[in-house]
């Protein structure tokens, strides 16, 4: 995944409102019998739907990137959750990270170096400032309380999928304050406490909003070099649906 010497990283996404139940159905037989039983015990069908997506999206990734079944990949999660597919010795050391929100999910995907991307649904009714007030680090607040009122929504989205989307490429998760580290999001660039063994040259950030209610962000390990050259599409869904 080096396009030009430049590190190339995949990201595709996929509404779950374009799926039909009969769709839904055949998405689900790519899972394995554990994804399969952890997608029954959502509580409501639309968690269920995201997760069942997310998870065929980031089989069926695996299969064009390396051949073989979507069905056959095994996978291993870190002591937070953070999934890795299990491969032949042979194939390229694919990293591959997963988010999905309601009504979306999506998979980022790239050759050796750390990957987090992070999805979130925006139209949630929530306090803002109370939740930054609670995570973010003081600097992020400061941007937050200081953003016009239109645009405080899309600010505090877009520092808590780059937040997340950190964590999740370190393979913390939330055991890693969040007000430990903050970003500018104008540069998208982080800054570290004075404890926190990390480097931000060593990082590449993106922000995007992919509809109305959903943005993303993604965290790259980079070292060096070239920015990563990174891609994001919509899923075909004919296609993901052929397998």
């Amino acid at each position: 995944m080096h396009a030009s010497g430049r590190q190339t990283v995949t990201v595709e996404y996929i509404e779950t409102a374009a799926l039909d139940a009969d769709g839904l159905a055949l998405l689900s037989q790519t899972l394995s019998d554990e994804e399969r039983a952890r997608a029954a015990r959502f509580h409501f069908e639309r968690d269920r739907s995201v997760y069942i997506v997310g998870h065929a999206l980031m089989r069926d990734m695996l299969a064009r990137a390396v051949g073989g079944s979507a069905h056959d990949f095994a996978f291993t999660t870190g002591a937070h959750g953070k999934p890795e597919a299990v491969l032949a010795a042979s194939a390229p050391r694919l990293r591959i990270n997963l988010s999905h929100t309601r009504g979306l999910a999506a998979v980022a995907m790239t050759q050796d170096v750390d990957v987090g991307v992070d999805v979130e649904w925006m139209a949630r009714d929530s306090d803002l400032l109370n939740i930054a007030e609670r995570f973010f680090a003081v600097d992020e607040r400061r941007q937050l309380a200081l953003a016009a009122e239109t645009d405080r929504r899309d600010c505090f989205f877009a520092f808590w999928t780059l937040k997340e989307a950190y964590i999740k490429a370190i393979g913390l998760g939330l055991a890693m304050p969040l007000a430990d580290f903050s970003f500018q999001l104008e540069t998208l660039r982080i800054a570290f406490a004075d404890h926190v063994d990390d480097d931000p040259d060593d990082w590449h950030f993106l922000h995007r909003r992919l509809s109305h209610d959903h943005a993303l962000s993604l965290a790259v390990r980079h070292k060096g070099g070239p920015a990563p050259d990174v891609q994001i599409t919509p899923t075909d869904l004919a296609r993901l649906l052929r397998g």
